[in-house]
């Protein structure tokens, strides 16, 4: 407790900063991707190049967060003999069934839907918890969080015009980033399990590493290809490698020095800087702020709120 209170994480407008510019990150995932696709002259159909490219980028995500691990801890972090079928199993959740979906997704869905979409796995979460994982208990007020955040997803999907075909959702698109959407729950789960006993960092990046090796491995032998055309390929490739590392290692140090709750809600901010990153660099201003865009982050947000301002059980 002694920690909490001196450690400068614990001051509130350093908590909110950071996890202001976490989420910034996280959102900024989501152009840095599209962006991506144009440098390296990836088509929505080159299925192969897309997973090497996600393969490159959390295999660097792994090094950077194992390294800043290591600095902050004064040591090499190194995954102990007993970690390695955690590795495994987060791997296959968080980064090789996650990112397999949500680099599918963004070629065929803008970013702003995108980012919206992406927001069910904190709901997601939620439900795995209570009822498959049966740690937490499912009350009234996460129904209700995840009532309205499901109902922001609802809409953005087109409401009814969804259910009764008018309109146009793929399995590509919307699916895809609904399937990278419960792949992030299921990783979340396994995170809080998991961290009981290791250290998230080295779970983090291990896995990071072991799940991009795969991926990259994959898409290669599907015949894929990345190919530098220029220095901002390298550029982007670096970034997007830092936006999982720098967030994740920022977001573990909150949640050192912060009771769970006070960190976990300010996570409504990554939706948000998700839409407005997309509408500032992929120029989606149109869908961004629509009335049926700006109602589902809205009801989103609301939901995640809600979920996470609850006492833990």
């Amino acid at each position: 407790m002694k920690n909490e209170k001196t450690s400068i994480w614990a001051w509130f407008p350093i908590t909110f900063l950071t996890a202001l510019f976490c989420c910034v990150l996280w959102g900024s995932a989501t152009p840095a991707i599209k962006i991506a696709y144009e440098i390296f002259h990836i088509s929505s159909d080159d299925t192969a190049s897309r997973i090497m490219l996600a393969g490159a980028r959390f295999f660097f995500a792994g090094i950077m967060t194992v390294g800043f691990g290591s600095i902050l801890a004064k040591k090499l972090l190194l995954p102990k003999r007993n970690s390695l079928r955690s590795i495994a199993v987060l791997s296959l959740f968080q980064t090789i069934g996650q990112y397999f979906f949500f680099f599918m997704a963004l070629a065929h869905i803008t970013g702003v839907r995108g980012s919206i979409i992406n927001a069910s796995g904190n709901f997601f979460a939620i439900l795995l918890a209570a009822y498959l994982f049966h740690f937490e208990r499912f009350t009234l007020r996460k129904f209700i969080g995840c009532v309205t955040g499901f109902a922001g997803i609802f809409l953005i999907l087109g409401g009814v015009k969804a259910i009764s075909g008018a309109e146009a959702i793929t399995l590509s698109g919307e699916g895809a980033m609904l399937l990278a959407a419960i792949f992030y729950a299921l990783s979340s789960c396994c995170i809080k399990i998991y961290s009981r006993k290791e250290n998230p960092v080295v779970l983090s990046g291990y896995q990071f590493m072991l799940g991009g090796a795969v991926l990259f491995i994959i898409g290669f032998f599907m015949g894929g290809h990345l190919v530098f055309g220029s220095f901002s390929c390298v550029l982007n490739l670096i970034y997007m490698g830092f936006i999982s590392a720098g967030a994740y290692t920022l977001w573990g140090i909150l949640l050192k020095h912060n009771p769970v709750s006070r960190v976990s809600i300010l996570g409504f901010m990554n939706p948000v800087m998700g839409v407005m990153l997309s509408a500032l660099f992929l120029h989606e201003n149109q869908e961004a702020f629509s009335y049926t865009g700006v109602i589902a982050l809205v009801l989103v947000v609301i939901g995640i709120i809600v979920v996470n301002s609850e006492k833990p059980d």
